[in-house]
């Protein structure tokens, strides 16, 4: 099957979108191998797309490979790592929320809103893994509204190496899942406000 490169750069971005979110949410365990063959059986496509989302992902850290063995999920890195990675997220996202906040429309707050939905339920349903891909789904919503490619890459970099920070603080620093739930609303609440400096302040306390 021939695709043109604009073709396969578009299914990379999304074959590496949903992938990504599997081993961040935990659906792929450390360890865990991937083969291209059920890759290309489970998004219908070839194996230049997968081969390109694959490569993305062992460069950002989520995965690891060697020749003639294949490509599995790489094991988390040491704690310590975590402690020198986390400021740098709370950087980059508030650096991406200024470089847009003057600018918010309508259309924000609806993919917030939409996403908020999809995060209530899989809290109604105590679904984790669901919990911690929306959780992902609306920090990455405001890297990408940035619309700064390199900054997307660095924050995709940063969250291979705190991704357990995502189900293991869910489930340790909330009574209930929808308290996940009640503090995003209350960081879009915020942004709603209009003072950016009250807005970067709740987007930090978040991230820890």
């Amino acid at each position: 099957m021939q695709t043109t490169p604009q073709l396969v750069l578009g299914l990379r971005e999304q074959i590496a979108d949903q992938l990504r979110s599997d081993v961040l949410c935990g659906r792929l365990t450390e360890g865990e191998r991937l083969s291209e063959m059920k890759l290309v059986e489970r998004f219908g496509v070839s194996r230049t797309p997968i081969r390109a989302a694959l490569q993305q992902l062992t460069h950002e850290g989520l995965l690891e490979g060697r020749p003639n063995v294949g490509v599995k999920v790489s094991h988390r890195p040491p704690d310590s790592i975590r402690e020198l990675v986390v400021p740098i997220r709370r950087s980059v996202e508030t650096f991406a929320l200024r470089s847009f906040f003057a600018d918010l429309t309508d259309a924000d707050f609806s993919r917030w809103h939409a996403i908020l939905e999809k995060m209530r339920a899989a809290c109604l349903a105590a679904d984790y893994p669901a919990i911690a891909e929306q959780d992902i789904a609306f920090h990455h919503s405001i890297v990408r509204r940035a619309g700064q490619r390199d900054l997307e890459q660095i924050w995709n970099s940063i969250l291979a190496r705190v991704r357990h920070h995502f189900w293991e603080t869910q489930q340790r620093d909330y009574a209930t899942p929808l308290e996940i739930h009640d503090e995003h609303v209350r960081i879009v609440e915020v942004f709603r406000g209009g003072d950016i400096e009250s807005a970067v302040k709740a987007l930090e306390k978040n991230i820890a």
